[in-house]
């Protein structure tokens, strides 16, 4: 059964990984959103971080260049993903990344015995686990005393979508993310995958969490581009100042995409 789910959800990458790395260079709002999530994790000294779910390896190559004499490693499901990773940290020339094709559960045997002061997951990889008590569980113990867990996921609670789709008349979208299995974003290719809460979340973990925030509380999530064209730039930066300075209070939790920061004890 996990087997199963996995191998859909590498599929369902490898078929859209051409076009993920060209969205993302087409959309400022991930661009901008990455650069913050980058930002929290240079807070942080560190010698070994791995990364679950580094896609293209945007952030791979980034940490790498960054932190020439840290150890960056990274699992991702879908072997595409993989492929073009290699070929980014190939054409970089750097001798401290190296990508293997898993899941959470295939960290220790393609990694063995590597633990790791920082472990980051951008833009939700956690929710398409099968087990996400069990993910954490995995990974806190692969963190070493002291390092940093920073988890980014795709919020349960996006209240500005429910708002939006709802207006649309589009009912079933505006609350799809509060169903047991959530479709993805594609409106077209089904992705089984599930959003969760703040409670939900830390629920999941032993470790105490340092620091929440959220994204696109008032701004506009990432995949209104209509929304975010007929804005003038000034009132989207605007917005993207209002939700840095309410991110980490009780409304914070009401945006797109969450971070938390979790530390385990020396």
């Amino acid at each position: 059964m996990k087997a199963n789910y996995y191998k859909k959800v590498g599929d369902y990458y490898d078929k859209d990984a051409i076009d993920f790395e060209h969205r993302y260079w087409e959309n400022d709002t991930l661009q901008r959103i990455r650069q913050s999530f980058r930002e929290h994790v240079r807070n942080y000294n560190f010698n070994s971080a791995l990364e679950v779910g580094f896609g293209p390896g945007f952030d791979i190559v980034h940490f790498a260049q960054t932190f020439p004499n840290a150890k960056i490693n990274g699992v991702d499901i879908s072997a595409e993903m993989v492929r073009i990773a290699n070929e980014n940290i190939i054409h970089e020339d750097l001798k401290n990344a190296r990508v293997k094709q898993g899941s959470v559960e295939d960290i220790e045997s393609q990694f063995p015995g590597e633990r790791y002061d920082m472990i980051y997951v951008f833009f939700g990889a956690l929710n398409t686990v099968n087990d996400l008590e069990a993910s954490i569980k995995e990974l806190e113990r692969l963190l070493l005393p002291g390092g940093n867990l920073v988890l980014t996921f795709v919020n349960k609670w996006y209240v500005g979508g429910i708002i939006i789709e709802s207006l649309k008349g589009k009912f079933v979208r505006a609350f799809s993310r509060l169903k047991k299995i959530w479709g993805g974003y594609s409106p077209t290719n089904f992705l089984a995958s599930k959003c969760y809460s703040t409670r939900e979340v830390k629920s999941s973990s032993t470790l105490s969490c340092k620091y929440q925030r959220g994204y696109s509380i008032f701004f506009p999530a990432w995949y209104y581009r209509g929304i975010h064209r007929r804005l003038p730039n000034k009132i989207r930066l605007f917005l993207w100042h209002l939700d840095s300075k309410i991110s980490s209070m009780k409304l914070g939790t009401l945006g797109e995409y969450m971070l938390y920061d979790f530390q385990k004890k020396r």
